[in-house]
């Protein structure tokens, strides 16, 4: 079991980064981060663009590691910029592809399957600045189907891999 920290959440009802980066991102709320998000088993966070959609049920939610996000031109950079879900600190999430993990946040765990990379796309270049789609490559975040369950909220939290890639143990 790994100590890290959920550092930030979001939740985005609209799917702010479409279209052409040039254009610019869509309207949308100035700040859609959260103290806490609810997560439904196969469905993801609810509130979210992504909940309940067919066509992303094995791409539900987005956890990034903090380490691995680049500094914005204006020296911040957060999950309003890369669209990501949850962001951790602590943790190497994209080495997890393939697992299941466990993420407590102290009100019950929260079981994930880790599906695949989030590959950084060219609105990184435009959200964060010149660079942050290579800067990101192989360190975008995870895309997971949530497989219980539960709240994350911000703060201290536990994190662990129940079963590895090819592993049939569920948790």
């Amino acid at each position: 079991m790994t100590e890290v920290e959920v550092l930030q959440l979001l939740v985005s009802p609209a799917h702010r980064l479409a279209g052409r980066p040039s254009d610019g991102p869509a309207d949308g709320p100035s700040d859609e981060r959260v103290p806490l998000v609810e997560v439904r088993r196969g469905l993801g966070i609810v509130g979210d663009r992504y909940y309940a959609r067919p066509a992303h049920r094995m791409a539900a939610v987005t956890l990034m590691a903090a380490e691995k996000l680049p500094v914005a031109i204006d020296g911040s950079a957060d999950l309003r910029h890369t669209r990501r879900n949850v962001l951790l600190r602590g943790v190497d999430i994209d080495a997890c592809v393939g697992a299941t993990i466990v993420l407590d946040c102290g009100t019950g765990p929260v079981v994930f399957a880790v599906n695949r990379p989030a590959r950084p796309c060219a609105w990184m270049d435009v959200t964060i600045g010149p660079g942050a789609q290579r800067a990101l490559r192989g360190g975008g975040g995870v895309r997971c189907t949530p497989l219980s369950d539960g709240v994350i909220r911000l703060g201290p939290a536990t994190f662990r891999v129940v079963a590895g890639p090819g592993d049939t143990n569920e948790p």
